[in-house]
């Protein structure tokens, strides 16, 4: 057989990475105080010894006090970075892995009241939509300030070992002068391209000269902003003729777009329902062009495709940065034949979505991904073999239900319906997020490779459960959504998930009151609008879906905008009454005594779960536990030990929306950090 072309040696310069696989730079917000230490090291060091060639740190690494990050970033410009990089780059070194690390300057791209409060810096004064702030424009001590930063940060990465690092253009400062958009600085700075690129050339001048010839530096950049007045492709080509001709650089990594809005952003690194590797294309052109070292990442989630990019010569390394986020294992399981094993990315974006949002990056359905040091991604035998009994085929059921297979147990699964799912099953029925019953389909494979026995159409009942003889039960049955929020007209109200399963018909003129701020609720409002219906989303924040985030956003306002849709925030729902063949709907105020008045056919309500308990209480007292977690020990990854009733035949615990309404990834971390100590 042919060789996987993915698994090829790849040389740049005098580094010699063992395949071709890459995890491009990216900032999951593990630092700590600024530094890449315990948290951050394991995520990087897991990847290494899984077989990824290179683990590029840091999107992006600051190297200026003024460019403070906007969510936790590692800080470049101090001294103290050196020890805990060089920490990194030899564990991962250890794992036979290169490490490199993206380097930043933000320019606008920021906000002046973070960090030590210094003025915003740009080469003009517009501000960037996504942060808001009004930059000062550069006077000439800033920018040969601003170069020296750059050294002195590459100077830094090169003392810790590194194997090399890459700048980041494309949003940030470089590209800030590099666009007519963001540029009105006048010459030697402004105006012409040459003039445009100056600033960038003597940042990689300065580099070279404190770093060395031999040391490996690359740019990431856009190669066509995609943006009326911006770098279109033909400038974005001719920029990349000069980075290669520069004798500067030695790689080239490329995107397509822009990020200052979260538009552009999502385009730029699309998320589910959108096409994959959209921009694969774009960067083999540039690579066709010019010659050069070319490396890419834009949602390339699965195997095929990144074989494909290295066997049509589309790119040299190619970039899989939230696959691996899903499994960090990917490279050994290609290794070992086992593709059908790779945890699949499904494009949940919960990953960056949180980052933007001041959080850790977790993997929507890989709870162990950022919690190395706590939580397995290879699951740990048992000691002794135990019988374990699990209520619900959700994610929650599943997660369990998988890990506790891994642990060598014999496990049963009761499910009342016909299939797994729960409500990740109801979410996929919308063709935009089909890719969400990935997470349940890798898990029923693990499931059936490890014997796991399920027992579909079966409301279990106590009796059924008891019928196992199991050591442990875990109810899993998730909820019922919760409409009863009215004071008065409950009666006349249906739910998001009636509308998304097609139990209720949409109607023509509706009113979705939205006090959950999750995908049901927007899922909900797109499939209504679809036809041709008037719909006003209602809710009591001050921001619509809040619980969506920005990214996933994106595709909803996409086409709720092309609809007749309307939002309209800062207020609640409070009654529904029966007016002729119609409805009359009265908002409320939680600001004063205000109230306004809708009438429509239709009102849906989504306001969460509520959780199908009943099974649990029916078990709770027969149970050794009496249903009780120590979570000092789940915090800390020891086993469960609380025995109250020691005549208990079984212990009992509940997860997921079993417990309270909550998302996914809780839901799996619920079963995965409960699992792993059975």
């Amino acid at each position: 057989m042919p060789s996987d072309p993915l698994l090829q040696p790849f040389r740049l310069k005098h580094l010699t990475l063992r395949n071709r696989i890459m995890i491009t730079s990216h900032e999951p917000a593990y630092p700590e105080d600024g530094m890449p230490k315990g948290r951050y090291r394991a995520y990087h060091v897991e990847r290494a010894r899984a077989g990824v060639a290179l683990t590029m740190t840091a999107g992006s690494a600051s190297v200026s006090r003024d460019s403070p990050p906007v969510f936790n970033n590692i800080l470049a410009y101090k001294d103290e970075v050196v020890g805990w990089m060089r920490q990194l780059v030899d564990d991962c070194h250890d794992h036979g892995a290169a490490v490199m690390i993206q380097l930043t300057h933000l320019g606008r791209r920021t906000r002046w009241d973070k960090g030590d409060w210094l003025p915003v810096l740009a080469p003009g004064h517009d501000r960037e939509a996504a942060h808001r702030a009004f930059p000062k424009r550069m006077e000439d001590w800033d920018i040969a300030r601003v170069i020296a930063d750059f050294a002195d940060a590459a100077e830094r990465m090169k003392a810790a070992g590194v194997d090399g690092i890459e700048l980041e253009a494309y949003g940030h400062l470089l590209e800030q002068f590099w666009s007519p958009l963001t540029n009105n600085l006048e010459a030697p700075w402004g105006g012409s391209l040459d003039n445009r690129l100056r600033f960038t050339m003597q940042v990689l001048q300065a580099i070279r000269d404190r770093c060395g010839p031999e040391f490996i530096v690359g740019l990431r950049y856009t190669g066509d902003q995609d943006l009326a007045g911006g770098m279109d492709a033909k400038e974005g080509m001719a920029i990349s003729h000069r980075l290669k001709d520069s004798g500067l650089v030695d790689f080239l990594n490329v995107v397509r777009g822009h990020i200052d809005t979260d538009a552009g952003l999502t385009d730029l690194i699309p998320v589910q329902g959108m096409p994959s590797a959209p921009h694969l294309d774009f960067a083999g052109q540039i690579r066709r062009a010019t010659g050069f070292p070319t490396f890419h990442a834009a949602r390339i989630p699965d195997v095929a495709t990144a074989r494909h990019a290295i066997a049509s010569g589309l790119l040299d390394m190619v970039g899989m940065t939230r696959a691996h986020m899903a499994d960090p294992h990917l490279v050994r399981k290609i290794m070992q034949g086992r593709e059908e094993d790779i945890r699949p990315c499904v494009g949940a974006n919960y990953c960056l979505d949180r980052i933007y949002q001041g959080g850790l990056a977790f993997c929507l359905h890989n709870a162990a991904t950022g919690r190395e040091e706590t939580m397995p991604h290879d699951i740990p035998s048992a000691p002794a073999r135990r019988r374990v009994t699990i209520v619900g085929a959700g994610p929650a059921g599943l997660e369990a239900a998988r890990v506790a297979a891994a642990r060598g147990h014999a496990v049963t699964v009761f499910e009342a319906a016909d299939h797994p799912g729960g409500q990740i099953r109801l979410t996929a029925l919308q063709p935009r997020r089909r890719e969400m019953i990935g997470i349940i389909d890798w898990r029923m494979a693990q499931c059936d490779k490890a014997g796991v026995q399920f027992r579909f159409n079966t409301y279990a009942e106590a009796a059924e459960v008891q019928a196992t003889d199991p050591d442990e039960v875990i109810i899993a049955t998730g909820g019922l959504p919760h409409t009863e929020v009215l004071d008065h007209g409950n009666d006349l109200v249906c739910s998001a998930w009636d509308i998304l399963s097609g139990d209720v018909k949409p109607g023509q003129e509706v009113l979705i009151f939205d006090d959950a701020g999750d995908h049901a609720g927007l899922q909900a409002a797109e499939l209504i609008a679809a036809t041709g219906a008037r719909v006003e989303i209602v809710t009591p924040d001050r921001s619509f879906a809040p619980e969506v985030m920005a990214m996933n956003l994106v595709p909803y306002m996409r086409s709720l905008q092309r609809r007749d849709v309307t939002f309209t925030v800062t207020w609640r729902l409070r009654a529904v009454i029966p007016e002729g063949n119609r409805l009359r709907a009265t908002l409320g105020s939680d600001y004063g005594d205000m109230t306004r008045d809708r009438l429509v056919d239709q009102v849906v309500v989504n306001h969460g779960t509520r959780p199908l308990d009943a099974l649990y209480f029916d078990l709770k007292p027969l149970s050794r536990n009496l249903g009780e977690v120590d979570y000092d020990a789940l915090i800390a990854g020891a086993p469960q030990a609380v025995a109250p009733n020691p005549e208990g035949r079984f212990r009992l615990f509940r997860i997921g929306d079993a417990v309270a309404a909550r998302n996914t990834h809780a839901a799996i971390y619920d079963a995965l950090r409960l699992a792993k100590d059975l």
